[in-house]
């Protein structure tokens, strides 16, 4: 399952939806990296991803821990390959690495970052992540590109996953440059937040034609779906939500309703159809965003009527 730092979780409430996601049958927590939600929200805790997750790592020994996702422009390559590859000795090879270009320009001009246009942004991620992959699996390492360039560099220890954790990279729009750059660097790809299974499908063949272009097996880039969820008693409970959510956003029962299409919604029912679907594509993660404040009651829904049957 996500957590969102942003939406303002102290580490307690962490720690206590890692130990009950583990207890029913979820795998990996993932979390974002974010700075702050928005210009007013001076009433939100939001704590730092990566000191969150070192935390996390000691105090729950089995949950694996990913990022959903890094963002490439708060820290330089060689740095995320050296905090990356510290954490992942730390929690016994339980890192699962995500990054993106990034893109909430709030933060960038809070916090004293360029925001430089989606084409430089994925350049950046391009150079950065054969520096992160270099450093990770070589001695020494050097790199010379328009963005980044490393001389010489030495990174120990070195992972402790072999040859390195996965590299997933995510994409909010899958939109052609960075199905090439995932294709050609990523060891994975995590789309989010609202993708049916025909648009995945169609966003993962059009990766797979990239990954042909680099004589890469497309098999072996791994496929994750990060998706909005709610499980549902029943579908009258769902009528209602739906209901109240399109009076809540002002919108019509019809507008709103086509707005979940592309999330998990349904009752547990309803999630284990939906999940197949994505596994037919070759989906091995799928990341639920729960509804905040309702973690654990949602957790135990799901694990108990949802996970063991899939």
């Amino acid at each position: 399952m996500q957590i969102e730092p942003q939406f303002g979780f102290t580490y307690d409430a962490v720690l206590e939806i890692s130990n009950a996601a583990i207890n029913n049958g979820f795998s990996t927590l993932w979390f974002s990296d974010h700075f702050m939600l928005d210009k007013d929200a001076t009433d939100k805790i939001l704590l730092d991803p990566w000191l969150l997750m070192t935390a996390l790592a000691r105090d729950n020994r089995q949950i694996r821990l990913g990022s959903l996702v890094f963002c490439n422009s708060y820290r330089p390559p060689g740095l995320h390959a050296k905090m990356a590859a510290t954490l992942d000795l730390l929690s016994d090879g339980r890192l699962e690495f995500g990054i993106g270009a990034g893109w909430k320009e709030i933060e960038y001009n809070a916090y004293g970052y360029e925001f430089p246009d989606a084409h430089t942004r994925i350049n950046q991620l391009a150079e950065a992540l054969q520096i992160i992959r270099g450093i990770w699996v070589n001695d020494k390492f050097s790199f010379e590109g328009e963005h980044y360039t490393v001389d010489d560099i030495v990174s120990f220890p070195k992972p402790l996953q072999s040859p390195h954790p996965t590299i997933w990279i995510g994409t909010m729009y899958g939109r052609k440059r960075m199905l090439e750059v995932t294709a050609k660097y990523g060891d994975g790809i995590n789309v989010a937040w609202a993708y049916t299974a025909e648009q995945c499908s169609k966003m993962f063949s059009r990766m797979d034609e990239f990954a042909k272009k680099y004589d890469r097996d497309p098999n072996e880039i791994k496929r994750s779906v990060g998706f909005w969820t709610r499980c549902f008693e029943s579908v009258d409970e769902m009528e209602s939500a739906i209901i109240e959510g399109a009076e809540k956003r002002k919108v019509s029962i019809d507008d709103y309703r086509k707005r979940i299409t592309s999330a998990m919604w349904g009752t547990c029912e309803m999630l284990v159809e939906k999940l197949q679907a994505y596994e037919k594509l070759g989906v091995s993660h799928a990341i639920l965003m729960l509804p905040s404040e309702s973690e654990k009651s949602q957790i135990e829904m799901i694990g108990n009527s949802v996970i063991k049957k899939i």
